[in-house]
């Protein structure tokens, strides 16, 4: 049908964008979404169409727990396929994220505010996921956050801050942190994966920032403990050796953080295959509320998206540009110098 709307029409589309509207129609067709064919007097329009969300995903559109708000939705979608259409990404699943959702919901709940969308097969899957800290520079800048909501977003180095926007997903990489002892069990060893993303605009230095995602898992209190016979042994026989943490109901510093498992199914989902990532909210967005709020209107009333519970929580949102903050985190460094770097204890009983 739709190659036959083109074939009688030839002189609504250039040879270009013949070919932008056929890729267009052959990614909707894979993502079984039929009777979008270009309109005879907006072929330009017909070429960028964001189609429609299909009535399966829209029953997963809210703004209540495990749902996903709409401007979430229509913009991770856009942003999906303008990657496809782009070449950039083939996977048949794309993420999202809305930061302005609470991560830890108490009484050991996690908040679901991260999405994995997959169309082809119709599966919709809501996950936790943490958000950055921020930081607490005494005398310069409190830009820092709870474990709950975030109130504090940026883009500026060494800031731990979440950067609302568009991501693809970049490669992996697999990082041998440590052994920690599981019960009674031996000393088991722990890797971490960490997938890198590459950003645009407002994220464009997210490689620069070492942002990407990963499990919500860390070795602390280390020490070195002999054991010649590991592969991971350094030039003296030791290793590292720590306890285990878990702290997908916290913070990270600026990435985007899973619990373990969901790590696990999202590093295999996304493994030599890139897929896009849209994270709410932007500056732009964040600006839009923060104004409504100061002028004494309700952010919702003027068509503003935030979630209820934690903008009563945090007051009004603030977005940290790049070019405001990194001044400050420079002052601040400055005066305050890391310590030397000091080796690892050996650990007691060695």
């Amino acid at each position: 049908m739709h190659s036959e709307l083109l074939k009688e029409r030839p002189h609504l589309c250039s040879p270009l964008l013949q070919k932008l509207i056929r890729r267009k129609l052959f990614l909707l067709a894979s993502l079984g979404i039929a009777g979008l064919a270009p309109s005879p007097g907006d072929h330009a329009l017909a070429a960028s169409q964001v189609a429609e969300v299909p009535a399966w995903l829209s029953a997963h559109v809210g703004d209540e727990e495990g749902q996903i708000s709409r401007v979430v939705l229509e913009r991770a979608r856009a942003l999906y396929l303008r990657k496809v259409s782009e070449g950039a990404v083939k996977n048949p699943c794309y993420f999202a994220m809305d930061a302005t959702r609470p991560s830890d919901l108490g009484e050991n709940r996690l908040g679901q505010r991260f999405y994995i969308i997959c169309e082809a097969d119709r599966s919709f899957r809501a996950v936790s996921a943490g958000h950055g800290s921020g930081r607490d520079l005494k005398g310069f800048a409190d830009f820092s956050n709870g474990r709950q909501c975030a109130r504090n977003f940026g883009s500026a180095l060494d800031s731990l801050l979440t950067t609302g926007g568009s991501y693809v997903t970049a490669e992996t990489k697999t990082s041998f942190k440590g052994y920690f002892r599981a019960s009674m069990q031996p000393d088991t060893a722990f890797t971490r994966s960490f997938v890198q993303f590459d950003g645009e605009g407002e994220t464009a230095n997210a490689r620069k920032r070492a942002i990407g995602g990963h499990a919500a898992q860390i070795l602390k209190g280390l020490c070195l403990r002999k054991n010649p016979d590991s592969p991971y042994a350094n030039e003296d026989g030791y290793v590292p050796v720590g306890t285990l943490v878990d702290y997908a109901a916290g913070r990270s510093n600026g990435c985007t953080s899973w619990s373990a498992s969901d790590a696990r199914q999202i590093m295999s989902m996304i493994e030599d295959n890139p897929t896009s990532l849209y994270i709410y909210p932007e500056s732009r967005d964040i600006d839009a509320v923060a104004r409504a709020l100061k002028a004494g209107g309700s952010p919702s009333r003027a068509g503003l998206y935030w979630n209820a519970a934690c903008l009563k929580q945090i007051g009004v949102p603030r977005f940290w540009s790049a070019a405001e903050l990194g001044p400050i985190i420079a002052r601040y460094q400055a005066s305050h110098p890391p310590p030397p770097a000091r080796p690892l204890p050996i650990c007691k009983g060695q």
